[in-house]
């Protein structure tokens, strides 16, 4: 059974002063997060991450199209049980210790009262906050405040988890603690779904991923199949400085280290570079290829829409001339 079904789901909001003008916040989107796997939604700012968290959560409401979880539609009041969620800016009563914050979520999420306490214990215990139970959440940092969120999204030990953006304000350490966390829920059997911007940690944590661009889904796939579709670069290291000049004009900045001499350049540009080198009679000493990185395949599919829009753009002017 697949954790999330997103079929056709689309929301539009009316903006202006008159509540007169359209804006698509996300256009339709059809998408499958099967059950027991980390999925990335990855994207820059506005690119609908969070409008797509919020629709699934019935926060929001749909223009059009629907989706289910875990089998069940996404009104389903019952199931809303089976759900943890950390919004990307989490606002909680700052008078209010951890311990009484997350015994308040868990008996909102229908915990059994004589769990509760060990529930509560062991939820901040996983995000290493359980030396600080007793202090207000007003004396936190905001890495703190961030770690005691995702303590609420699991304390009632949920089957589907969704964290917008869970690695906002966390140092290095933070940032390793939750990866760490992530990976642990995964092993236990939960669904991972989570939006970020950070694709060091996408690409380290998650099975497969979408791209979201100005509402639009751009590629979804398992992130080493996404990667090989990007045309890498290559690095080539020779012998013989003569041949400097005509690789530098291929657009290439050469590194010398002694008479060893190496390049970084576009697949596309090595047979041009190693036809230099012979006419120039230098020694080849290897040719490697550059791994391309969900960076590279995020970047290119962002690049994809600005070329499109432009195309698009200039078309509309031919059309007017």
């Amino acid at each position: 059974m697949a954790a999330i079904e997103i079929l056709g789901l689309e929301k539009s909001y009316t903006t202006g002063f008159f509540r007169n003008k359209l804006k698509t916040g996300l256009k339709p989107l059809t998408l499958t997060v099967e059950e027991g796997e980390v999925f990335g939604c990855l994207g820059p700012n506005g690119a609908g991450k969070t409008t797509t968290l919020k629709l699934l959560l019935g926060l929001v409401f749909p223009t059009a199209g629907t989706a289910r979880i875990l089998g069940r539609p996404i009104d389903d009041i019952e199931m809303k049980r089976w759900i943890g969620f950390l919004p990307e800016q989490p606002y909680f009563y700052d008078h209010l210790t951890p311990l009484e914050l997350l015994d308040y979520y868990a008996r909102l999420s229908g915990v059994d009262a004589r769990e509760r306490k060990a529930k509560v214990a062991r939820a901040l215990a996983r995000v290493g906050m359980g030396e600080h139970g007793r202090t207000q959440l007003r004396k936190f940092s905001k890495g703190m405040l961030q770690r005691v969120g995702i303590a609420q999204a699991i304390v009632h030990d949920p089957r589907l988890v969704l964290l917008d953006e869970p690695m906002s304000g966390l140092d290095p350490v933070g940032r390793r603690e939750v990866r760490d966390l992530v990976q642990e829920l995964h092993d236990e059997g939960k669904t991972i779904f989570f939006s970020t911007h950070i694709l060091g940690d996408a690409e380290t944590l998650c099975d497969r991923v979408a791209v979201l661009n100005k509402g639009e889904l751009r590629g979804v796939g398992i992130v080493d199949d996404l990667v090989r579709e990007v045309k890498g670069d290559v690095e080539v290291v020779w012998t013989g400085a003569q041949a400097v000049g005509p690789i530098e004009a291929l657009g290439a900045r050469t590194k010398i280290t002694g008479d060893v001499l190496r390049v970084v350049l576009p697949e596309a540009k090595l047979d041009q570079a190693l036809d230099a080198l012979r006419q120039n009679g230098a020694r080849l000493t290897s040719v490697t290829p550059v791994r391309a990185t969900l960076e590279d395949y995020f970047l290119s599919k962002i690049d994809d829409a600005k070329d499109g829009a432009s195309a698009d753009g200039a078309h509309a002017t031919e059309v007017r001339a």
